[in-house]
């Protein structure tokens, strides 16, 4: 039965160095920390601005190396798109931006592996709770406006338009 080790790290999208404690870590390991992070920043290099959580998981017997990279978070995707550096902090009051129903459909298509949501239209309405969470309007309008909305059926039309993507994701 092979030794597994998992390391896990925080890295801003192919920024990773091998300063403390990436580095001491991997070389306790055995492994080339250099070679290592060079893994990292290019495995995670369309997520520059982003940070992402990287598993380094080391077979000890054999000192292989696999990389999976975790998505960016629902929170720091929104961000992003609209261009803030932190949530507000008082979203009800306080907004850091606004985006496009469009926009808040591909972070949802992005993000499908980790939702729990059965349809496009649920995953939808799950990033339109995050997004009202952070103080970002959708359209213009509060993002608990826009999730009735799309129980009324009236962006049925957009959504649709994206369907064929989120099968095939």
């Amino acid at each position: 039965m092979p030794r597994i080790r998992v390391v896990r790290v925080q890295v801003e999208g192919g920024k990773a160095s091998p300063t403390p404690p990436l580095g001491p870590t991997l070389q306790q390991l055995g492994l080339d920390p250099a070679k290592v992070v060079d893994d990292i920043n290019r495995i995670t290099k369309d997520y520059q601005g982003l940070q992402v959580r990287v598993d380094v998981i080391v077979d000890l017997d054999t000192m292989k190396y696999d990389l999976r990279v975790k998505l960016p978070t629902t929170t720091s995707l929104l961000l992003r798109a609209v261009g803030a550096e932190s949530p507000s902090g008082d979203p009800v009051h306080k907004k850091v931006g606004n985006i496009s129903l469009e926009k808040v459909i591909e972070i949802a298509i992005l993000k499908k592996p980790e939702l729990n949501a059965k349809s496009l239209k649920a995953a939808v309405k799950t990033i339109l709770g995050t997004a009202r969470s952070i103080g970002i309007t959708v359209n213009g309008k509060d993002p608990k406006e826009v999730q009735a909305e799309i129980d009324r059926g009236i962006h049925d039309e957009i959504i649709l338009k994206y369907e064929d993507k989120w099968r095939s994701r």
